[in-house]
């Protein structure tokens, strides 16, 4: 399974995470690697789970951060596929040292075309090209 594999996984419990309470995410996840179809993410559970968990730990940040970010709009108007490819981008950008800041982007993007809508794409890369600007 390779890192884009891997980020899709974190991005899907991401968007899970949405719609459940942080204490039920451990039965979730749970939920989340007994299907067919995430049965081969199987073997790289505990750092996809360890991830999300850091995510969401640092939600409070990336939120304020991404506030920030789309001046004038609330973030609980942004699609929720989109929020959450914002925010784990947002996170490896300002605190996963192992990606690389295009790299986060890129991957956000490419995220948003499999999975968003048709303005996911540019609305993700200019957010976090905004982002990426004015951190610097």
């Amino acid at each position: 399974m390779n890192r884009r594999e891997i980020r899709e996984h974190i991005f899907k419990l991401l968007f899970r995470a949405e719609f459940n309470q942080p204490e039920e995410m451990d039965e979730q996840t749970a939920f989340f690697f007994e299907s067919d179809d995430n049965k081969a993410a199987l073997k790289k559970a505990g750092f996809i789970k360890g991830k999300l968990f850091k995510v969401l730990e640092r939600l409070p940040e990336i939120d304020q951060a991404l506030s920030q970010t789309v001046e004038g709009w609330d973030i609980n108007r942004i699609g929720k596929v989109d929020l959450a490819i914002l925010r784990l981008a947002i996170y490896e950008m300002r605190f996963d040292d192992e990606i690389p800041e295009g790299v986060a982007i890129n991957e956000a993007v490419e995220l948003a075309k499999k999975f968003g809508q048709d303005n996911s794409k540019a609305f993700v890369n200019g957010v976090l090209s905004k982002l990426l600007k004015h951190s610097l």
